[in-house]
């Protein structure tokens, strides 16, 4: 990476998930290698979460969902997102007592497809973040990145994932194989054998992570997530379903590859209930099998694509699977993880224990991303989106 130019700066990552729950600052100081074809070095300071009201999330998940939303309400909720988006990183910088001087917001996600369809003649694909990144720079008085995806999905990718970077640049190792598995609505994993150059990352999404887990939740108990895994712990994994499910023609495709809400929101949430019904389960069941689905999708990916590739660039390391994301503080799926990988020769850990907050890494991500971009270097990696070169990411909105 180039960074003769760059210089050590104060950036604060943003970022809301495909759960549409809520916003996580997370905030960095990001300075530039201490050798030339080094990697920027990241600290944390710390990083602050954020829940959206129902309100907020109701309407965001009305339009992620396809549902009937006129041009004027969906104008008024980019631009409310700006404003949330600047409340909270003001908020992170007086509780964590720091000045920022730059941005990375990823926004929200509300349509991503990454695979071409027909429109008005041509072969179209594309991607939309929402929140009005000018509302951001105008109240902070400081430059912001955003709009990450279109860059690479212009240049033949996926436009996810965006997260191999920062693996890279922070997890690498050149002793052990590191499986980074994070696990927010959708899962998404960076497959680092030791020693590994940037161009032999592989990375693509597994499926769904907590979307369908929260979704059952929410249908059948009213709440928002199963808190721990309690709900999985009292019921039982309908294996049946749980197969039927992994023969859909997205867990087989070859990566890179990524999904969203448009595979597993909420109309795939009520047929996945059905089915759980047919079956006899019980609530608790239907939560327990979701959570199954999750884990079992997790251990797929792993087996038929993630374990071939490390064995073959670092036959003889060891492989640690270290998991990030909200779905980490879901004990019953940690446990079914650690079922799935342990039996394989696989060690399974928390993100934290590498110094990283579980729920803030994809935050971090995005400061890292957005310091990229402001010193004008590439922050994709096209071993994992597939894109066809290198590119700058994001937009940039002077203050």
């Amino acid at each position: 990476m180039e960074q003769a130019k760059a210089k050590t700066m104060v950036v604060a990552g943003v970022m809301s998930g495909t759960s549409a729950d809520g916003v996580d600052v997370a905030v960095c100081r990001i300075s530039p290698a201490l050798k030339v074809g080094g990697v920027p070095r990241v600290k944390v300071l710390g990083h602050v979460g954020f829940g959206y009201s129902k309100a907020v999330r109701t309407a965001v998940l009305r339009v992620m969902e396809g549902g009937a939303v006129t041009p004027a309400k969906m104008s008024r909720l980019n631009w409310r997102l700006g404003e949330i988006y600047a409340d909270c990183v003001e908020k992170a910088q007086e509780k964590l007592g720091v000045k920022i001087g730059l941005v990375g917001c990823h926004g929200q996600t509300v349509f991503h497809e990454a695979r071409a369809v027909k429109v008005l003649g041509g072969a179209v694909r594309s991607t939309w973040q929402m929140g009005e990144a000018s509302l951001i720079a105008e109240r902070l008085r400081v430059p912001v990145v955003s709009d990450f995806r279109p860059a690479d999905l212009a240049a033949g990718g996926q436009g996810a994932p965006l997260v191999p970077m920062l693996d890279y640049v922070m997890f690498r190792s050149e002793k052990v194989n590191r499986v980074l598995q994070n696990l927010g609505g959708i899962g998404n994993l960076t497959a680092i054998s030791a020693g590994a150059g940037v161009d032999e990352v592989m990375a693509f999404d597994t499926g769904p992570g907590n979307m369908v887990i929260d979704a059952c939740m929410q249908r059948l108990f009213g709440k928002a997530f199963d808190r721990g895994g309690a709900v999985a712990r009292r019921g039982r994994v309908i294996s049946a379903v749980v197969a039927r499910v992994l023969e859909g023609g997205y867990f087989s495709a070859l990566p890179p590859k990524s999904c969203g809400r448009e595979e597993f929101g909420a109309e795939f949430a009520e047929r996945f209930i059905e089915a759980c019904r047919k079956a006899g389960a019980s609530d608790a069941d239907v939560v327990a099998t979701a959570t199954g689905l999750t884990a079992a999708s997790v251990v797929d990916a792993y087996r038929r694509f993630v374990w071939a590739h490390l064995s073959a660039a670092a036959p003889m390391a060891k492989t640690e699977f270290v998991v990030a994301g909200g779905g980490a503080k879901n004990g019953a799926l940690m446990g079914m993880l650690r079922g799935g990988l342990e039996p394989l020769g696989v060690r399974v850990r928390e993100m934290g224990e590498l110094g990283v907050e579980a729920q803030a890494k994809e935050a971090v991500a995005f400061a890292l991303l957005g310091w990229l971009t402001w010193n004008g270097m590439v922050g994709n990696v096209p071993a994992a989106t597939g894109a066809g070169r290198e590119v700058v990411l994001g937009k940039v909105t002077l203050a």
